[in-house]
């Protein structure tokens, strides 16, 4: 397993990053350009030495490097400057029967480990060329501070070379490296011949050395025959005058060189459709599935996948989480996602939350029982709480309507999400959502209800208020308790005057309720009543109404 990757200077990665992986699963999360789909990247390169699908050998660019890094370079060059390239380095930690790796060729201050090293950097036999690069461009701005059209425009890659080591100095290769890694990204398409080049290698793995030589022969025959064809024959003999020039005949016939081999040739099928023409969800299921139980477990223990969710079905999306979650065995997982069905389903407690600058957050210490929860309720918006800049927490549709309205009204009309506000309608399950949030940095809220009874309210969140409260976290609601006489229902129950409805009357009159509303209610218990059977459509009409209304007080304190 990867115990460990350090990257510095690739893509969005300034600088050095460190990230710790745990074995099992590790679920990226984090908003766009936080670097999830980076590390994937970059594992994969340092296991296989290929990105998107090629080679990095031969298709080096400076697109790889991060961007920031480049431009203070190309700044310093173009201001005269002589100064060292930038280079990309990606370092794998590992843990486990890799002792062919174990030596001490890395930056950290260890005395040995077990790990991969892969360099992007200035290639030493040009070294003598790139100074003179650099030189001429100096004496040129010196003499003519106006050149610009002379300036170094992009970074010099053609003088870069690749260095993959193990940590015990040896040069490394695909074949060689002990630990592979499979990379699953059904929204990005690695074909070569209508083949895909991950299920190739895959079906590689899975057959044994006799079965596969039995495949190239007959693959073989296959081409053989082909120039025995008595219509290739007739091609030939028409095209074989061709030419006037050389007496050589031309002819029509297949490779027979290493290069065409059997496996990037043939084509993958399902029900008789090559396996690129299926839908890509299925492709995902499928490429998956196939990882996952490969019968040489050493071929691919490491699995990365980026956003399952993409393409796929809910109910499809549910299977295959539950295939990962069952069959990975003694194999790592790290995906990448931006769904809280897929985080809740395979594990808060795995969620390896990225910011921007690269600061982390881990959600490990959450309790077995809220873990479980989230897991076996998982269409809770949890991500949502993890992702945003600051959030309100209420009980239900209604709840988060009226905050919604409330938020606009006192500020300008924007939308709450306008200013990085997430309302959240989170049930009856504050106090899991509050376990989730403390480990966050930003400011969490809660709006509830009293219900009449602000003893058990106090009592419930005792961990977050009084001599508790924590920092990020406030909980906002009714101090006072109402009474009245009105009766509902065939039991006569007595009427809870505490609730979100109730307190929106007290703060406005019958006559503007009615006319929100389109409704005629003479008296109070009326409109009280027809408040508590419409709950939603009440909401409605305030979020859509041309005409503002106040709102309680504790509903004001949240949003401020």
């Amino acid at each position: 397993m990867i115990k460990k990757i350090k990257i510095q200077n690739f893509k969005c990665f300034k600088d050095s990053f460190v990230l710790e992986f745990k074995e099992g699963v590790n679920i990226l999360v984090g908003n766009n350009e936080t670097g999830k789909s980076t590390i994937l990247e970059a594992i994969h390169l340092a296991l296989t030495g290929t990105f998107r699908g090629k080679s990095i050998r031969g298709n080096l660019t400076p697109y790889l490097f991060n961007y920031e890094v480049v431009k203070d370079y190309l700044d310093s060059v173009n201001e005269g400057n002589i100064c060292e390239p930038p280079e990309v380095l990606i370092e794998l930690y590992l843990e486990g029967n890799y002792h062919i790796l174990e030596g001490d060729k890395f930056t950290e201050d260890d005395t040995k480990a077990q790990g991969v090293s892969f360099r992007i950097a200035l290639n030493e036999d040009y070294r003598e060329e790139y100074n003179t690069l650099l030189l001429e461009k100096s004496i040129r701005k010196t003499e003519d501070e106006e050149k610009d059209k002379d300036e170094l425009g992009s970074l010099p890659v053609e003088y870069y070379d690749i260095e993959w080591f193990s940590f015990a100095r040896k040069a490394l290769t695909l074949r060689s490296i002990p630990v592979k890694s499979s990379l699953i990204d059904v929204g990005f398409s690695k074909f070569q011949n209508g083949s895909d080049i991950y299920i190739s290698r895959i079906v590689q793995n899975i057959l044994e050395t006799g079965e596969k030589i039995k495949i190239a022969q007959a693959y073989r025959k296959v081409k053989e025959s082909f120039a025995k064809e008595e219509s290739i024959k007739d091609i030939n003999s028409k095209i074989t005058d061709i030419s006037d020039l050389s007496k050589k005949s031309i002819e029509l016939t297949v490779d027979l060189s290493s290069k065409s081999t059997w496996d990037g040739s043939l084509i993958t099928q399902l029900d008789n459709i090559p396996f690129d023409f299926i839908g890509k969800g299925e492709q995902a299921i499928i490429k998956t599935d196939l990882a996952l139980s490969q019968k040489q477990a050493e071929s691919s223990p490491i699995i990365l996948i980026e956003e399952p969710e993409c393409h796929i079905s809910h109910t499809r999306l549910n299977q295959l989480l539950e295939s990962i979650k069952t069959n990975y065995n003694d194999k790592q997982i790290i995906l990448s996602t931006h769904s809280s069905f897929v985080s809740n389903k395979l594990g808060l407690d795995n969620l390896i939350l990225l910011s921007e600058g690269g600061a982390t957050a881990r959600f490990n210490a959450l309790k077995s029982s809220t873990k479980k929860y989230f897991e076996k309720i998982s269409g809770y918006d949890t991500l949502r709480l993890i992702l945003c800049k600051k959030a309100i927490l209420v009980e239900g549709d209604s709840d988060e309507l009226i905050l919604q309205r409330a938020y606009m009204d006192l500020n300008n009309g924007r939308l709450p999400i306008e200013d990085g506000i997430e309302i959240i309608s989170v049930g009856t399950s504050f106090l899991r959502f509050l376990e989730v949030a403390t480990t966050l940095n930003h400011p969490v809220a809660v709006v509830t209800d009293n219900d009449g009874d602000i003893e058990a309210l106090e009592k419930k969140y005792a961990c977050y208020i009084g001599e508790n409260a924590k920092e990020h976290i406030a909980i906002f609601y009714d101090e006072e308790e109402h009474k009245g006489n009105l009766k509902v229902g065939k039991s006569k129950k007595p009427f809870n005057y505490n609730t979100l409805e109730p307190a929106l009357f007290r703060a406005n009159t019958l006559k503007t309720l009615n006319s929100i509303f389109e409704t005629e209610y003479d008296c109070e218990d009326d409109m009280h009543k027809y408040m508590r059977a419409s709950k939603t459509e009440c909401a409605l009409a305030i979020f859509d109404s041309k005409k503002k209304i106040s709102y309680p007080e504790y509903i004001v304190r949240a949003i401020s």
